[in-house]
């Protein structure tokens, strides 16, 4: 077991009002390399750096390779040829294809909306775009969003639709720290826009797509499946300003700062927001999602698959009761490596891809894959 630092953490339903946050109290984590009640087998292997999974409806399955293609998988198999390959990717440090996202009535308006680096005149960028479904494959059907800011680092990349209807958008600062507080750049953002790529008229800012700030790498975002309120996960810093670590779990807030870099992890400062759960060792989450009553992060460097257990205690208000830290011995040693991301079929069970061949991982044989996670839990 080892302690981390929380919050109960409480928001206003106004617009930028302040966040109500107990004082920090700790909590263990719980190693399980074997946790009970639970069957793991391989779905998919041999992946190019996999990033996100997308099932479709229809009893087909998309799968983004950094390095620039789009798979499709029928019946449990990858096809073996791409769906789509977007013009202009490139596959630059953290950057290339990234998130994927079917439109939420994708039956009826067939639409993948897809994250990806491209450079333009020599700088590095990344955008959204919509592709129509042709049903072996996609084509080009519009740009949602362009000229987010790009790096070899800190590219965000994660989307989802929410509850709302709207496209949401993690977006980094790209070793740019300001750049998360100014509200005139898309970097080190959440962004919300419609599904033709338009700003909301309920926006926090006007004509703009920003939806909340401060952050400064977002690689993860889900809803809470009976409250609707949105999470996210946030990398900490790697030797900015002399400090290490401080990942996050937020509880986001429309209008909401983050902070980054004016505080780093909790900061009690106002008008910043202090996050549901900040780490003190490097625990980099990716891909984030409820399931049976739990948060699953997905974590990188940490080789784990983390399950948390939350209390709601009130309106938008939550308590951490425990934390799990599945499949590893240690901070450093799990059964599978690099995790991306982890997602929930449509058969009920969660699925997570690994990103053991990233340049950063140690692969395995096959690597890398998605597994199928069956579980009888809650426990």
């Amino acid at each position: 077991m080892v302690s981390i630092w929380l919050s109960v953490v409480s928001i206003s339903e106004a617009v930028g009002a302040p966040l109500a946050i107990t004082e920090s109290d700790a909590i263990e984590e719980y190693f399980l390399p074997e946790p009970p009640n639970t069957r793991v087998e391989v779905w998919i292997d041999s992946l190019s750096i996999p990033w996100s999974l997308a099932f479709l409806g229809d009893g087909r399955v998309l799968l983004s390779e950094r390095p620039g293609q789009i798979r499709l998988v029928k019946d449990g198999t990858v096809q073996e040829k791409p769906y789509a390959e977007p013009a202009g990717i490139i596959h630059y440090g953290e950057g290339g294809l990234m998130g994927l996202a079917p439109h939420p009535q994708f039956l009826t308006e067939p639409y993948i909306y897809v994250m990806h680096t491209y450079r333009r005149e020599g700088k590095v960028l990344n955008r959204v775009i919509r592709l129509r479904d042709r049903g072996d494959h996609g084509i080009l059907d519009k740009v949602i969003i362009d000229e987010i800011p790009g790096g070899k680092n800190h590219n965000g990349g994660r989307i989802a639709f929410g509850p709302d209807g709207m496209l949401y958008v993690t977006t980094g600062e790209t070793f740019q720290a300001r750049m998360a507080q100014n509200l005139d750049s898309l970097g080190g953002k959440i962004l919300r826009l419609t599904p033709e790529g338009t700003i909301p008229e309920d926006n926090p800012f006007s004509a703009s797509p920003i939806y909340s700030y401060g952050h400064r790498n977002p690689q993860g975002l889900c809803w809470h499946p009976e409250t609707q309120d949105l999470f996210a996960s946030e990398h900490g810093p790697s030797g900015e300003f002399l400090k290490f670590a401080h990942d996050e779990i937020n509880l986001i807030m429309k209008g909401g700062n983050y902070g980054w870099p004016e505080v780093i992890g909790r900061g009690r400062k106002d008008p910043y927001i202090d996050p549901l759960i900040v780490w003190k060792r490097t625990t980099p989450p990716a891909g984030i999602a409820f399931h049976q009553g739990s948060l699953f992060v997905a974590t990188l460097r940490s080789n784990a698959l983390l399950r948390v257990k939350l209390e709601r205690t009130g309106k938008r208000s939550y308590v951490v009761e425990r934390i799990e830290r599945w499949f590893a011995e240690d901070y450093s040693k799990g059964r599978f490596g690099r995790i991306r991301d982890v997602v929930v079929g449509p058969d009920g069970h969660l699925y997570f891809l690994t990103s053991n061949t990233d340049g950063r991982g140690r692969p395995r044989p096959g690597d890398d894959k998605v597994y199928r996670l069956i579980w009888q839990g809650p426990g």
